[in-house]
């Protein structure tokens, strides 16, 4: 299958494209995946006032499970299984290093640090990232690689507001 480069027609043309695609951030010229993480920072702060920390959990556990046929159909579409402009990803991920780590960094500045960490991590996909994301070509590890990139920024994030304080 040939590789194309998403538009707003592919975008619209299926459900799970236009959410693959973070809604449309996905479709940046340029970091795409960052893009996709400040929809999903820009999401978490219009949504943290209205859900509690169940309602978190099972949003981000959803969401997730939702992502890997979703991130899966708009890949095949694609022509490539993590395409740049998938960051439905990014999204779910983000949330949950925003929700974990909001009781120590809920300002706007301690949301902006973690949101940097997590690029890092989401960008350079130092190992065992880097090799879930050559292992597993599917939905599952579009999804996957990001949640662990996550769990890296709060492994990151705790250590240093230890040694911080």
């Amino acid at each position: 299958m040939q590789r194309i480069r998403p538009d707003w027609r592919f975008a619209m043309a299926h459900p799970f494209h236009f959410v693959a695609l973070g809604f449309g951030s996905g479709l940046a010229w340029v970091l795409p995946g960052t893009f996709g993480t400040l929809m999903g920072w820009l999401l978490f702060v219009g949504l943290n006032p209205f859900l509690n920390d169940w309602a978190w959990g099972l949003l981000i556990g959803l969401c997730f499970a939702a992502g890997i046929p979703v991130c899966g159909c708009a890949g095949k579409a694609l022509g490539v299984v993590d395409h740049g402009s998938i960051v439905w990803d990014e999204i779910v991920a983000i949330w949950l290093v925003l929700f974990v780590s909001a009781d120590q960094l809920g300002s706007p500045a301690g949301q902006c640090i973690a949101v940097v960490v997590f690029r890092f991590f989401d960008m350079v996909k130092p190992n065992p990232i880097g090799w879930l994301d050559m292992r597993y070509k599917s939905g599952f590890g579009v999804m996957l690689d990001d949640v662990v990139a996550a769990l890296f920024t709060l492994l990151t994030l705790a250590v240093g507001l230890y040694y911080w304080r």
